[in-house]
């Protein structure tokens, strides 16, 4: 059952960022501003933000097989349509909006209300590979996308990509036993709740806790901070030097080192604590961006080295571990909505994080200005862990 969230999660993160790579043949045909590049997959992330708690409430009431699925559609006509398309509005409707719809429905709200049902000690661990998957599929889809685009063009690249999409759908309707994944097993973290008072969690009783609103807090700002930075790295390192190549080969590397790292968050969050390791993981997120920031002024292998390494091992550490603690606090029969409530929060920070960088850089000439925002937004993220109590004590 993990495995099969892992790979739709793979196949819908991994084909929603690959718009990175084609910022720049779409730039270079049309002639956008880089803030109207950028807004396109902005409006990508904000759908996603919305979509959220509907697609919790669509596993919560129709199941997973409808809402995989759907989403596995939505996903394949958005990039066929894509390569036959001209005008900056046709790009926001089916690469912001169907694209967002789809990534949405094959995302981490439905993984995660899976994975209640069947861990309970190794959740937080379970949603830590659960969430991986949206790095490996940075690592295999970025790179991937690249090297088509310089084989053929951006056109073609999106019809290929359309076509492996779309031959997952009959994987998702017919080859997966999604009755015995919703069934769960008999310990599982639902059914644990189903005999406590969380089974009486609501969206709305779920808003009156002061936990809620931290979660929110801190999957908006580390969003923010990570999509300021993640939209344009592939463009920026092109700007300052590197090759198309070795830009989106350093993309993909931060994506494998990320693998990585939030695989591992769960398991280092339930031995050393949630705040300890999310600290620890935001000293890192800060500690790129500033690499970044020195190799605008001096373009280095080195340099981009230890940018992969560093913010690559703290990447998405944060998803799992905010997860973990948002489905074990609400479990229940709506842990899906409510979650779905949370992670909207994410989806909204990140598409305005995107937006930001772009308007940004239109107006500076540059991203340095966007770098410091970004270090800004670190701090308002981890602030919770050290101002709110329910959060700083979470077992």
């Amino acid at each position: 059952m993990l495995a099969t969230v892992f790979l739709f999660n793979l196949l819908g993160r991994g084909s929603g960022d690959t718009y990175a790579v084609f910022l720049l043949p779409l730039e270079r045909e049309f002639g956008w501003a880089r803030s109207q590049l950028t807004s396109v997959y902005s409006m990508y992330l904000l759908v996603g933000a919305f979509i959220a708690p509907l697609a919790g409430t669509l596993f919560d009431r129709c199941g997973p097989r409808m809402t995989y699925s759907g989403g596995l559609l939505c996903l394949a006509a958005a990039f066929f349509l894509a390569s036959s398309l001209g005008n900056l509005w046709e790009f926001y409707l089916f690469v912001g909006v169907t694209i967002g719809v789809g990534v949405g429905l094959v995302g981490m709200v439905p993984a995660s209300a899976l994975l209640t049902r069947w861990y309970r000690a190794r959740l937080s661990t379970a949603i830590g590979i659960a969430f991986s998957a949206a790095g490996m599929g940075g690592l295999i889809f970025v790179p991937l996308a690249q090297g088509l685009i310089g084989l053929y063009d951006w056109r073609i690249t999106y019809r290929i990509l359309a076509l492996l999409l779309l031959a997952a759908v009959p994987f998702a309707l017919f080859a997966i036993p999604w009755k015995s994944f919703v069934l769960g097993l008999q310990d599982s973290v639902s059914a644990r709740h189903a005999r406590h008072p969380g089974e009486g969690w609501s969206v709305r009783s779920a808003m009156r806790t002061r936990l809620y609103w931290a979660l929110v807090q801190v999957f908006f700002f580390t969003a923010a901070a990570m999509f300021i930075v993640l939209v344009q790295a592939v463009v920026y390192f092109i700007d300052i030097g590197f090759s198309p190549i070795a830009a989106a080969a350093a993309y993909g590397i931060t994506g494998m080192l990320s693998v990585v790292s939030v695989s591992l968050s769960g398991l280092l969050a339930e031995r050393f604590g949630f705040r300890q390791v999310v600290s620890a993981s935001f000293a890192g997120t800060a500690t790129g961006v500033l690499v970044l920031l020195a190799l605008s002024y001096q373009a280095s292998a080195a340099l981009l080295a230890l940018f992969v390494l560093v913010f690559g091992l703290c990447m998405g550490v944060r998803g799992p571990i905010i997860s973990a603690i948002a489905t074990r606090q609400f479990a229940g029969p709506r842990v899906a909505t409510i979650y779905g409530t949370i992670y909207s929060a994410n989806a909204i920070g990140a598409a305005f994080g995107s937006l930001l960088g772009g308007v940004l850089h239109d107006l500076t000439g540059g991203y340095r200005t966007g770098f410091a925002l970004s270090v800004c937004a670190v701090a308002m993220a981890v602030a919770p862990f050290w101002t709110v109590s329910a959060l700083r004590n979470f077992r």
